[in-house]
This record gives structure tokens, sequence and C-alpha cells, in this order.
């Protein structure tokens, strides 16, 4: 006897583009609705955000080729009489770059220029007053402190927490073509973003002119204690030499005001605002809520498909 076996018809699960087309087009309102509320939301979002503002600076390095070709010149006698000069072969534009972004540098420089509470408190910045206007939740500007939390901790940040803050609005910048320097602030106001970088600026080069002045000054007191304990002329003419050569470190040193970076365009309050950019984020949110409501559409041909094709393979089954 021949069974003939008989295969069951699958039901198809794919679905069909028509069907997906026209559950769009059914579900057009649910796209419009969802997608115009994430455009309003995006919009009222966009509109707190505060307008921030950028000022920079465009440096030359400042370097002293004279001091360093006297300096190349008197390398050989230093490492006879067992002494290292100065400045090395180091490039001072390389180091006041990273000593420029260092935890050391940033945390003095910020408790020196006392901006501690608009950099970290500042919420907004009112042109008309010209003054910060601060978040009440964490400072308080009648009391001038900060506020404590739940636990009766101060809300002040650390040294760490400040330093972080200021980095998020440097930026630091270099043109391999010249060696030209870029150096950019943000802030919430115009002002405060050329003042600081215009300190910022400053005080890097003091810092490292205070720095090489010290080290000649320690090179110049350990040549002077070797001179008096030689007494070979030899000697004690390349020990004169090299004494010279920091001490003419030390006058070219106090007689440069820009000693590492010499400022071709000086930062000015800036005019126009840098961010935030309100016409993306609008976008981008009308985007999200396009994708949004495209996947509920999707989701519910799926399972409308899925309820479909449940119910033809019960009817089958009976």
């Amino acid at each position: 006897m021949n069974q003939v076996l008989h295969k069951p018809d699958l039901p198809n699960e794919e679905m069909d583009l028509r069907e997906l087309f026209s559950a769009f087009w059914e579900g057009k309102w649910v796209i419009l609705i969802i997608t115009v509320s994430c455009i309003v939301g995006g919009a009222i979002y966009a509109l707190k955000l505060p307008n921030e503002y950028q000022a920079s600076a465009l440096l030359a390095p400042a370097q002293n080729e004279d001091g360093s070709r006297i300096s190349g010149q008197l390398s050989g006698l230093a490492s006879l009489a067992g002494v290292t000069l100065g400045g090395g072969d180091a490039n001072k534009t390389t180091i006041a770059k990273e000593v420029m972004l260092s935890r050391a540098f940033l945390g003095d420089f910020i408790a020196r220029h006392e901006i501690a509470v608009p950099l970290m408190a500042a919420e907004n910045w009112n042109s008309g007053a010209g003054e910060w206007v601060y978040d009440r939740t964490l400072y308080s500007a009648e009391r001038n402190e900060w506020l404590l939390d739940e636990n009766g901790e101060s809300l002040a940040p650390s040294t760490w927490d400040l330093v972080k803050a200021f980095r998020e609005q440097l930026t630091v910048s270099e043109n391999k073509d010249n060696g030209m320097i870029t150096v950019a602030l943000t802030s919430l106001s115009p002002n405060a973003a050329a003042t600081w970088l215009r300190w910022l600026l400053e005080d890097i080069n003091e810092h490292m002119r205070a720095q090489d002045i010290s080290d000649a000054e320690s090179s110049v007191a350990y040549l002077e204690e070797k001179l008096e304990e030689t007494s070979i002329a030899g000697m004690q003419q390349v020990f004169y030499q090299l004494i010279e050569q920091e001490t003419r470190t030390i006058m070219l040193a106090n007689a440069q005001r820009e000693y590492v970076f010499k400022v071709i365009d000086p930062p000015l309050a800036p005019e126009e605002k840098a961010g935030p950019k309100r016409g993306l984020i609008i976008l981008l949110a009308g985007m999200l809520g396009l994708m949004l409501a495209t996947i509920i559409i999707f989701f519910r041909v799926v399972l409308k498909t899925g309820r479909t094709t449940s119910n033809q393979q019960e009817l089958s089954g009976e």
C-alpha cells in the first residue's frame, strides 16, 4: 500500500512590502505626532541651553636662537666639567604646552585668579547686568559660599574637578607647517573667555621664565663652588665660560616679557556665540523622532503578522 505524504502548507511569514507600506501610510499620523513632538522637545531643550563664547589667541614660539647657539658651543666644555647646561635638547615650546595643561599648573592658576565659582557654579551669563547667574542648588551668591549636600558636606569642587572642567573648555592646537599655535578658551561669558585666556598666557610665560631663572641660578651656584675647588687654569676657564652662559640666560629671561609664547593675535571678547548648535540639536531630535515612530510602526506590523499566522495555523489544525 503506497502512502502519499502530504506536506502541509506552511504559512508565508515574510511581510509583503505592499502591506508594510500600507501600514506606514495608516500610521502616518503616529509618525507625524511623534516626530513633531521630538522636534518641539528638542527646540525647548536647545533654547534653554546658555550661549557659549570662545576666545582664541595665535601664538608663535619665542625662541632665542643666539642663546641656543652659545649653549651648543659650550655643551662640550660643560661635559668636560661634568655639568649639564640648562635648556638641554628639549623644546621649550613643547614643554610649555604640556605644563599649561598640567594639573599642578591649572590648579594654581584657578586658585590664584579665583575663578573656581564662575567655572563650576555658573549656569548662565547676564549680559545686561554684566554678572554671573549661579546655580542656586550649588552656590549661594548672597552668602558667597558653597552649599551643603544632604549629608552636610560642602558641594565645593575639588582641585581635580576644577582642572577637568577647565581642560574641557581649553583647546591647544599646533600648525605643523609653520609651528604657529592656537589656544582657544570657551566660557558662558565672552569677557571671561578673553580675560581668562589672557591670564593663562601671561602665567605660562611667567612660570617658564621663573623656572629657567631658578635652574640657571642653581647652575651658577654649583659652578662657582666648583671654581673655588679647582686650581687648574684650563678648568677655571671652562667654569668662567659656563657661568657666563648661565648669567646670560638669567639676563635674557628677565628681559623678555613673552618668554616662551609670543602673542601674534591677542585674545579678544568674542561678539558671536560659538555654541550651542541649536539647529543641529533640533535636526537630531527630529531624526530621532522619525526613527522612533518607524520602529513603532514596524513592530506593529510584525505583531499583526504574527497574530495572523497564529490564527491560520489554528484553523489548519482544526
